[in-house]
């Protein structure tokens, strides 16, 4: 659990992609936009679906990346804002 909070905290994206993923999250809602970002019935677990967001975001960077005309700027955004709503669901270890 916490290597996924590690794994998105320590997370390097352009700046624009960050920017809009943060303002995105304020609107989040789980219920609605986790379904429709991972085209599921009913959302998993918060780790389950941070663990499946950190795939898929995996993916449309390295198509980012590469230049491949398929890479959708708002897809990526989805992602990254479900993730960072998932993250925040996640609980944080007890400071000593």
């Amino acid at each position: 659990m916490t290597d996924l909070l590690s794994l998105v905290t320590e997370l390097r994206r352009p700046r624009l992609l960050i920017r809009a993923a943060r303002a995105g999250v304020a609107d989040y809602n789980r219920n609605r936009d986790l379904k429709r970002v991972m085209r599921v019935a009913e959302p998993p677990a918060p780790e389950r679906a941070l663990s499946a967001l950190i795939a898929a975001e995996a993916e449309v960077e390295e198509t980012r990346r590469d230049g491949v005309a398929g890479y959708s700027f708002t897809r990526h955004i989805e992602l990254l804002i479900a993730m960072i709503g998932e993250a925040q669901l996640l609980p944080r270890p007890a400071r000593a």
